[in-house]
């Protein structure tokens, strides 16, 4: 197999090549809304799938994901990126069912052997999901990208979205975060925290969304608009403010040291993000510009957050009553 550098031909790194929230949500908000009654969950809470009723005990989920390199290893991306992608019908509460692949890529620049490896590895990640892969679409891009477009099903009274977190639950999240963090080492020559990154990536949020308490009332996954910013979005559809402890956020082992350092490798997704939430947050005098960095991590495929009595996962924080949208951080 030829040797390519993947994340060399990439502007950005998996989920950190997000377009910006804070210029997205904005034209979103112009297109108008669907009005069919059957649409149970559509564009206009941020959600991670969307919903569509079909019958009383039958609504089909639907969702798409793909992005940049964030490996090198083109099996690992696929993993990585199909993970992702399935993480979305978890965080409605659903099953996925079967998976359509999305390509960009250039054949006649890297050749089809990597490309069979990317699309390996996705179909590795859709078989432990249990999830069959149905076909696809590709385009010639020399700059790779790769994900899938996911269909699911749930019961419609399961369903459970990000705008309806009640005041008084708690916050769990399953998985930790900073996998921007270590990427964006990588891309600087250290690789040191990538294997552990890399578990993390590719663990199926299927366990965690199974495990989920009776009377959550509230979910969705971090990835990349950070733990802050899928949290604000979370708190603003469902009008109710939150108080987040950073020092309880889990963090992939050696990223708060790589924050620590003097220059500290943060993406540029992780920046707009910080930008983009910070007029929604009153932070603690005492938390540290790790912390604050860290909860603003352009995660790929990350964990659960997840808005209950009782929850897997750890416990960071918890809904109030206040400002829809508004974030307290402590240390």
């Amino acid at each position: 197999m030829q040797t390519v550098k993947l994340t060399a031909l990439s502007h950005g790194a998996g989920c950190a090549c997000k377009l910006s929230p804070a210029e997205l949500h904005p034209l979103l908000a112009e297109l108008p809304r669907a009005d069919d009654p059957n649409v149970l969950v559509g564009s206009d809470t941020a959600d991670d799938a969307a919903a569509y009723r079909v019958a009383d005990d039958l609504a089909i989920l639907t969702t798409v994901d793909f992005f940049t390199p964030i490996v090198d290893d083109p099996f690992d991306f696929g993993r990585i990126a199909a993970t992702n992608a399935l993480s979305d019908i978890y965080a409605m509460g659903g099953e996925p069912l079967t998976a359509l692949n999305l390509v960009a890529y250039s054949l006649e620049e890297l050749g089809g052997e990597v490309l069979r490896e990317i699309l390996r590895g996705g179909q590795e990640a859709a078989a432990a999901a249990g999830v069959a892969i149905v076909g696809g679409h590709s385009i010639d891009d020399s700059e790779p990208k790769y994900g899938m477009a996911v269909t699911g099903r749930v019961h419609p009274d399961r369903l459970v979205r990000n705008s309806t977190a009640r005041a008084g639950d708690h916050l769990y999240l399953t998985k930790p975060v900073g996998g921007g963090v270590a990427s964006t080492a990588a891309k600087r020559g250290d690789s040191s925290l990538m294997a552990e990154a890399i578990e993390v990536m590719t663990t199926l949020n299927r366990d965690a969304a199974e495990a989920l308490a009776p009377g959550t009332s509230a979910m969705t996954d971090v990835t990349g608009f950070g733990l802050l910013g899928h949290l604000h979005e979370m708190t603003l559809a469902s009008r109710v403010a939150a108080e987040l402890d950073a020092g309880a956020v889990p963090a992939i082992d050696g990223v708060l040291d790589l924050l620590r350092s003097d220059e500290p490798p943060i993406a540029g997704g992780t920046r707009r993000n910080r930008d983009w939430v910070e007029p929604f947050v009153d932070w603690a005098p005492d938390v540290p510009e790790e912390l604050r960095w860290l909860v603003c991590d352009a995660m790929t495929s990350g964990g659960l957050l997840i808005a209950a009595p009782d929850g897997p996962g750890v416990r960071i924080g918890r809904l109030v009553s206040g400002e829809p949208g508004r974030i307290a951080v402590s240390a």
